[in-house]
Parts: structure tokens; C-alpha cells; sequence
């Protein structure tokens, strides 16, 4: 069935446009046009009443929502379940995100998201392995007796994820620039974090194709004068993204501007790190025996340490274009096309584009959110 949406703005993903229309048949734009060159072979029209249609969000890091935690269970239930709660603010393309815990889990995740994607769970794009190939000296809430090495088991894992997306984020100071390489070549996105590597051993790992960092400047050495660390060296990369929490707490505001402003444009990418209390009316939940709170607009642990967020991707957009100086629509990029790009889906995703899968969102002039749509569909 074609639906016709009308009388709307059309923030494509590069430009807002006005008088435009599109047409969207099952799961894809099927005409993205001005809006009297539109035909009239549709079945149904929307009157969008001048709102703001823009691509739909993408959070590449969501370790749980609606109460759950997909470290918990790791199935296709759960993920239905966070992707719903995490689709009440704006995300239409989401990574199941599993936190540092034993191989058989970590099967098990791989396992369900792959069912996930094959019964057309609503927004899962794949999944990612925040660990267990971390450091030790940089572990933040995940617990060091998991971490293990990368080796042939790992590999064999990471690599069999034929249906969506599979990121690992590793500390690349332990392998090799060859096993790094060996990953990329299998498809896997390897990006950095959690991890004690200098400047010049981050530099080896982008040259073997290391292709992003997790939630810059949190559990990484910082950028300093006589040695730029990894901070420095992510900031310096041309072509790898680097995520970045927008909730206030994980990063001061202002290097959050300093950071989008030195990073070439297209490669900072928004990010919720989000727990179970997003999306839930839960005040806190326990994970790996330890019970987190939120406190302040964030997860923390008794003593104060933060532990993931309570940020949602539409917050995070307002909060990227206050911190950083920049317009809501920058910041809409980067929670829509520019991780699009990250995961090699820019074919498919994060634009409103003839083609293109129909994930996207209806927002007004304050990045207010109406209503979503994930391949055509409506929640």
C-alpha cells in the first residue's frame, strides 16, 4: 500500500526543504519529490501540518530500556522490548549492546539478534560487543573477571554474524594490528575503548583499520600536551567516528564542543549508552550484583561512579546542539546519517531518500517528538 505524506518540511538528511512530499510503498521511499510533481497513485495521505519529517535516529550503543537489560537475557524478546521503549524517543535503528560477561552469553546475544533481525524485530541493525577484550586498567562497571584475550574462539564469534551488523569495541593495545586487520577483513567494526593504548599504539590500530571509538574520553587516556593518548589520536583521525554521550554528565559540555569542532565533519556520532531505566519509570535496577541508581539525569553506583545513562536519543540531539554550538540539524546528522556511515549502512539508512528503507520521525521546530516510523511502519 503507497502512502502519500504531505504539507510537511523535509529535512532529507543534508538540507530542510519546503513544499516537498514523499511516497512511502511497504518498507521503502518510493518518491521523494517537490510536492505538486507527487502522482497521484497512493492509497492513502498524511497532512503533516507543517512538521518537521527527518531521518530516523540511530544508536549504535544501548545496553538496555523498558526496564530490562539485555546483559540479563539476551533475547529476542528483550530486544523487542528496548527497542519499543528506546523508539518513544526518536530511534528507529538500534546495536543491542552487551556489556563485558561470559563467551556462552555473549553466544547467546549473537544468537538473538540474529533471530531478531530474521523475524523483522523492529529497528535491530545488528549488535555490539562492548568487550570482554578490554582492559583492565580502564574497566569502568565491567567486571575484569570476564575479559578475556582476542584468539580463534573470538574471532570465530565476531565473525559469524551473516544478517546485520556487528561491532566489537576492544582495547586495541592487546592484539595485534594483524588480528585487528583479520577482523576488519571479515566484515566486523572494530572500534576502541575501555582501553589504556598511547597515542602511537592507537595510531598502529587505525592504520589495521580500527574504525571508531566508543564513548570518547570516558575510560581512555585523555589528550595531554607531551603525550595526545587516545583522546588525541581520535580527534586527529580523518576518517574514523568517534560516539559521544550528550547527557551533560559523561562529558563536560564544553568539551563535548571542543571535540565536535576539531573532529571532521561527519564523524561524531551520538550515543545513549542507555540502561534499563530509560523508557521506564524504574528509579534503578541491579546489574552484575551492584545496584545503580539514577541520580541527577544519570546511572550511578553507590559510590558515585557512573554506570551508563539515563539518555534518550532525542535529548541527546538537544543536548549535542546546546553544548556544541551548533544547529538542531547538525545535530540531528549526528544521531541519524553520520552513524548510518559509521555502520556502512549509508546505502540504506539515516536519509530521506527514493530508495531508501522508510525509517524516520516527525518532530517540530523544538525537536518535540510526534511519531515514528520504522520501514514504512508506524508504532
Amino acid at each position: 500500500m503507497k502512502t502519500a505524506f504531505f504539507n510537511c518540511r523535509i529535512f532529507d538528511g543534508e538540507k530542510l526543504h519546503h513544499d516537498m512530499a514523499f511516497v512511502v510503498d511497504g518498507d521503502y521511499f518510493v518518491e521523494v519529490s517537490a510536492q505538486q510533481n507527487i502522482s497521484a497513485e497512493y492509497d492513502t495521505a498524511h497532512d503533516m501540518q507543517q512538521h518537521i519529517l527527518a531521518p530516523g535516529l540511530i544508536d549504535i550503543q544501548v545496553n538496555g530500556g523498558g526496564g530490562v537489560m539485555f546483559n540479563d537475557d539476551p533475547s529476542v524478546e528483550v530486544i523487542r522490548k528496548i527497542g519499543a521503549a528506546h523508539r518513544r524517543y526518536g530511534t528507529t535503528g538500534f546495536l543491542p549492546t552487551l556489556i563485558s560477561t561470559d563467551f556462552d552469553v555473549m553466544q547467546q546475544a549473537v544468537a538473538a539478534v540474529s533471530q531478531a533481525i530474521a523475524d523483522a524485530v523492529p529497528g535491530v541493525l545488528g549488535i555490539h560487543l562492548e568487550g570482554p577484550y578490554l582492559s583492565s586498567e580502564k574497566q569502568g562497571i565491567h567486571d575484569g573477571e570476564n575479559f578475556l584475550e582476542l584468539d580463534d574462539a573470538a574471532f570465530e564469534l565476531l565473525s559469524s554474524l551473516n544478517n546485520g551488523r556487528m561491532l566489537v569495541t576492544i582495547a586495541p593495545e592487546l592484539t595485534s594490528s594483524s588480528f585487528i586487520k583479520k577482523l576488519v577483513d571479515a566484515g566486523v567494526l572494530v572500534f576502541a575503548g575501555h582501553s589504556a593504548a598511547s597515542y602511537d599504539e592507537t595510531i598502529v590500530a587505525l592504520d589495521a583499520g580500527l574504525r571508531g571509538f566508543t564513548h570518547l574520553f570516558n575510560a581512555m587516556n585523555q589528550l595531554g600536551s607531551r603525550e595526545p593518548g587516545m583522546v588525541g589520536a581520535a580527534l586527529q583521525s580523518q576518517n574514523s567516528w568517534c560516539s559521544i554521550i550528550a547527557d551533560g554528565q559523561h562529558v563536560h559540555p564544553a568539551s563535548l564542543s571542543v571535540a565536535v569542532a576539531a573532529k571532521k565533519k561527519g564523524f561524531s556520532v551520538l550515543v545513549t549508552d542507555a540502561m534499563a531505566t530509560v523508557g521506564s519509570d524504574q528509579a534503578g535496577f541491579t546489574f552484575g550484583g551492584v545496584d545503580i541508581s539514577v541520580f541527577d539525569g544519570s546511572c550511578r553506583t553507590p559510590e558515585g561512579h557512573l554506570a551508563g545513562s539515563h539518555l534518550d536519543m532525542i535529548s541527546a540531539v538537544r543536548n549535542a546542539a546546546s553544548f556544541a554550538g551548533i544547529d538542531y540539524f547538525e545535530s540531528l546528522r549526528m544521531a541519524s546519517c553520520y552513524p548510518a556511515h559509521a555502520l556502512g549502512l549509508e546505502d540504506q539508512l539515516g536519509y530521506i531518500r527514493k530508495g531508501y528503507r522508510a525509517s524516520f520521525i516527525e518532530l517540530d521546530d523544538d525537536m518535540n517528538l510526534f511519531r515514528s516510523w520504522i520501514d514504512g511502519k508506524t508504532s
